[in-house]
């Protein structure tokens, strides 16, 4: 975790952190009493979406993103998606699914964006009471945007609902407590409970470790937000178990904030697991649903996203927007109802299921040699940067290895589909434009390549059983590759160890590699028929 420290400095509105070392954390600036005129950018368009201006008093100062569908009908639901820290409703977007499931469902989708002024990492402002009470600042900015939304497209006023990651997590939490009468239901994904803080170094404290109040507590908050005394909107949460930017106990805090705001307890009244991962169920004491949560094992802090063409999955991988084979907003949308059926998947095969691994950390690491394989060196920067592929400023080449424990597709199973997914920590040149039309191929091996599971030397040059299996797209933040053909799917070693590695088909003849993440960064997903 990096040393994270708030220094003041004076901003027009408000006083602006230090940037972070590492990004997506939901805590940044003290409220400064100076307030100053701000001017308002022409409308653009980012990412696909298009930006509004002249949608009130924006008291906030928040800028106002929407995707609509084309030929939209009128009276259909209206999501609102809350970016994290250090990102942008364009960086948000398709990345998290929510677009993409709006074509294909049939809702609108508004993405209000931070500004820099407001706070200096881009972070929703879910701490600060002047951001978070009705009838003011970044709440109300984003009520304003949501009537013009429905002004502009007719979508229904009586199907609205609010989703957010980390700091936009927070912010959701926020937007159900402080305008419960303006949503149906809400998803909260690694955040954390309404009112939790409302100083920086509550907001610290609240992150990591975390804070234990009783479910009445936590409920009482939510009630002395506003008048309203119900109904109450729906709630998905979900969290990473790995999350070290905002602790898990976070989650269970959220639950027990909501269902004690529905009458419900917090003892789950159904139970099972979705994609592989534990899937709780809250009822009122009318039998209804109203709170869900989702445990995603193993998944730092960040979106799960399951990158496909299936009807069931969603996304794609980038920074804290996570392969782990599983599409968060999908499910979301069904437990909402906005899907109308839409959204499901297609009839199973028979027998057939999926397993998502993130890689060993441990046994990941990289090779580095001269063009020709000689003079092979294991690379030391891996902790610090991550796994090297690609040409070196020192000019010598280098080749990722990834090891995977395959041990939980049974023993006897027929893998039928397997895809790598990876995210990029940092890099130099285009590796897949020098030579032009450069592939970033995956080796397969099931065991060890090399004769060991350690990264050794002998890994830079090793026989694989199956070479150039799959290619990995040029990874400008995260990258799934083409399916693992026939040969690969057959080296993947059932109840053992599973190792890829990755090399550019053709030497760079310059500078230009990419430094790519491990652990829950890289990500294998297999399916298998039993």
């Amino acid at each position: 975790m990096p040393n994270l420290q708030v220094v003041p400095a004076t901003v027009h509105r408000r006083v602006r952190p230090r940037l972070w070392t590492a990004a997506l954390v939901a805590v940044v600036a003290v409220v400064a009493s100076v307030a100053t005129s701000l001017v308002a950018p022409a409308p653009a368009r980012a990412a696909g979406l298009e930006e509004v201006t002249g949608f009130g008093s924006n008291p906030g100062n928040l800028r106002m993103f929407r995707h609509v569908p084309d030929g939209l009908p009128q009276d259909r639901p209206l999501v609102v998606a809350l970016h994290g820290c250090t990102q942008s409703a364009a960086e948000y977007d398709d990345e998290t699914g929510w677009t993409e499931l709006a074509d294909r469902m049939g809702f609108a989708v508004l993405l209000p964006e931070q500004r820099s002024l407001n706070n200096g990492n881009m972070c929703f402002n879910w701490f600060q009471d002047a951001d978070t009470s009705r009838g003011g600042g970044e709440a109300l900015s984003v009520v304003q945007m949501m009537e013009r939304m429905r002004a502009d497209t007719g979508v229904d006023p009586g199907s609205s609902y609010v989703t957010g990651l980390s700091a936009g997590g927070a912010m959701t939490a926020v937007m159900m407590a402080a305008y419960p009468d303006r949503f149906d239901g809400g998803a909260v994904v690694a955040g954390l409970p309404y009112r939790c803080a409302s100083t920086v170094v509550q907001a610290f404290g609240c992150m990591n470790p975390g804070v234990d109040r009783s479910a009445a507590q936590w409920g009482d908050a939510v009630r002395g937000a506003s008048s309203h005394n119900g109904p109450w909107p729906t709630l998905s949460v979900w969290h990473g178990t790995a999350d070290t930017t905002v602790a898990p106990v976070n989650q269970r805090e959220l639950v027990e904030q909501w269902t004690d705001v529905h009458g419900a307890d917090a003892t789950a009244d159904d139970a099972d697991t979705v994609e592989g991962y534990p899937h709780r169920v809250y009822r009122d004491p009318v039998g209804r649903a109203v709170v869900e949560e989702y445990e995603i094992t193993g998944m730092g802090h960040g979106q799960p996203v399951d990158p496909g063409t299936g009807a069931g999955q969603c996304g794609r991988a980038a920074p804290y927007v996570l392969d782990v084979g599983i599409c968060a907003a999908l499910h979301i949308a069904r437990f909402w109802g906005v899907d109308d059926g839409t959204g499901g998947d297609p009839d199973p095969e028979p027998g057939e299921q999926s397993v998502t691994m993130h890689s060993d950390d441990a046994r990941d690491g990289y090779v580095k040699a001269a063009q020709d394989g000689s003079a092979a060196t294991v690379g030391i920067l891996e902790s610090s940067f991550g796994l090297a592929v690609g040409r070196g400023t020192d000019g010598r080449h280098n080749r990722a290895l990834l090891s995977f424990d395959t041990s939980a597709i049974p023993d006897g199973a027929t893998v039928t589909g397997a895809r790598l997914t990876v995210v990029r920590r940092s890099g130099s040149g285009d590796p897949w434009s020098d030579p032009e039309g450069n592939r970033l191929l995956v080796d397969v091996h099931g065991g060890c390549l090399g004769g060991g599971c350690e990264v050794s030397a002998a890994d830079w040059a090793a026989s694989a059983e199956a070479p150039a299996a799959a290619t990995v797209p040029p990874v400008d933040a995260g990258a799934t590759s083409s399916d693992f053909g026939a040969a690969a799917l057959a080296a993947v070693d059932p109840g053992g160890t599973t190792q890829l590695r990755l090399r550019f088909a053709e030497a760079p003849t310059g500078t230009a590699y990419r430094f790519l993440g491990s652990g829950t960064d890289a990500t294998l997903r297999v399916a298998y028929r039993s």
